[in-house]
């Protein structure tokens, strides 16, 4: 579904042929084939994404938001690149299984479970429940089956109550500490309402977006450090270092670009020169001058980032910088977003694809050299890849109708 709204004429400068071409024959010729053969689980349901880069399963446990994204990708591809009757037989894999064993009693999304979808981890991520949203929206959009949309505006309802709770902490992998609040939720929180507007017009979520975007924008950006920080306090007052001073370029570009579709769509050209302003600082601040890349966090101060492993390149900062950098390209018209996109790009498409097709290394050492260490899951999503390669594709199409109406 693509967001109508403002282009700049200096659109035009990039040829958005050109990297329609390359991202259709990423996602049909490379990535779906190697999930179609490594990922899906047809014997049990859903997706098996514990899994070295090769595809080889290391381990039948299935994380509840992983099942939810394969949901949103293999319906987004059904909905906006083919409808192919395998792309759609892939989502309902994943929805059969999450409509069986991701809730518990109360109707929270549990956090991972195993092969069969008997849990082993109950409802410690709400994360799984913006997910479980997110990808039952895009299911719908793909069925018009009212009882997905019913559960998904459900689930929204009760992540609303949850998340603003006073001794709220259930985002694992990274449970939130007593009195702190993070970036992270109501950047997902942004989008998933966005998306769930898109989808049923109701102007009550119009509000709650204003709400959780300007939770984004009014409090963790802060334009006299040129900087989207991770942490705050339950008041949205500043921690001390080193959780107040953490910062993550790739989740700020990435929460940038959902600021981006929204304000896209509303004609706002403030909030957009403030979103495209911010990801050029996360842009400039993340990347490596001495090897290329964006690293995966910093310390604002200098300091040794708050979680570690932040001098590692993952592929997911990339692939959202990938697309962000064309959405504000379009938006603004700005030489800068050109001049990223590229350069991201050559980095990008130089390090992470695998030698033998099929998919891209999700973690690299600061040199650019594959690495096993796992962050945060041990996981290969069919996610950020993906969602990137269908949003440009989007984009290009919108691009294209807008040329043909002048």
């Amino acid at each position: 579904m693509g967001v109508k709204g403002i282009y700049t004429e200096g659109a035009g400068t990039m040829d958005f042929s050109v990297i329609e071409k390359r991202y259709r024959k990423l996602l049909l010729e490379d990535f779906v084939p190697f999930w179609l053969c490594n990922g899906i689980d047809w014997e049990h349901g859903g997706v098996l994404s514990c899994m070295k880069e090769d595809g080889a399963v290391v381990s039948t446990e299935k994380f509840i938001w992983s099942q939810a994204r394969s949901v949103w990708t293999f319906s987004a591809l059904y909905n906006r690149v083919e409808p192919r009757p395998e792309f759609l037989q892939a989502a309902e894999n994943s929805v059969r299984f999450l409509l069986s064993h991701g809730r518990d009693d109360q109707g929270r999304w549990v956090y991972k479970t195993d092969r069969e979808g008997r849990v082993l981890e109950g409802a410690t991520s709400i994360y799984s429940d913006c997910f479980a949203v997110y990808g039952l929206n895009e299911y719908y959009r793909a069925t018009k089956k009212e009882p997905i949309l019913a559960l998904a505006s459900e689930t929204f309802e009760s992540i609303r109550k949850r998340m603003d709770q006073p001794d709220f902490s259930e985002t694992a992998p990274y449970p939130l500490p007593h009195g702190w609040k993070n970036h992270g939720l109501p950047m997902i929180m942004t989008e998933v309402t966005h998306e769930l507007f898109l989808t049923t017009g109701d102007a009550r979520l119009e509000l709650l977006l204003d709400d959780y975007m300007g939770r984004v924008m009014q409090r963790f950006r802060h334009p006299e450090r040129k900087v989207i920080l991770e942490f705050l306090d339950r008041d949205f007052q500043p921690l001390p270092a080193p959780a107040g001073t953490f910062a993550m370029p790739g989740h700020a570009i990435e929460s940038m670009w959902f600021v981006l579709r929204v304000a896209q769509r509303r004609g706002d050209h403030q909030l957009i020169a403030q979103a495209a302003e911010a990801m050029r600082w996360s842009l400039e601040s993340g990347w490596d001058a001495e090897f290329g890349g964006l690293m995966l966090s910093r310390d604002i101060d200098g300091g040794e980032p708050y979680m570690p492993k932040g001098e590692m390149k993952i592929w997911w900062p990339h692939t959202e910088a990938l697309y962000g950098t064309l959405l504000a390209h379009v938006l603004t018209g700005e030489a800068w977003c050109v001049e990223w996109y590229e350069k991201v790009s050559d980095w990008s498409w130089s390090h992470f694809p695998m030698p033998e097709g099929g998919e891209w290394y999700q973690r690299l050492t600061r040199e650019g050299l594959p690495s096993d260490e796992i962050v945060a899951l041990p996981v290969k999503d069919p996610f950020h890849l993906p969602r990137a390669a269908i949003l440009m594709l989007d984009l290009a199409r919108e691009i294209a109708s807008t040329e043909r109406s002048l």
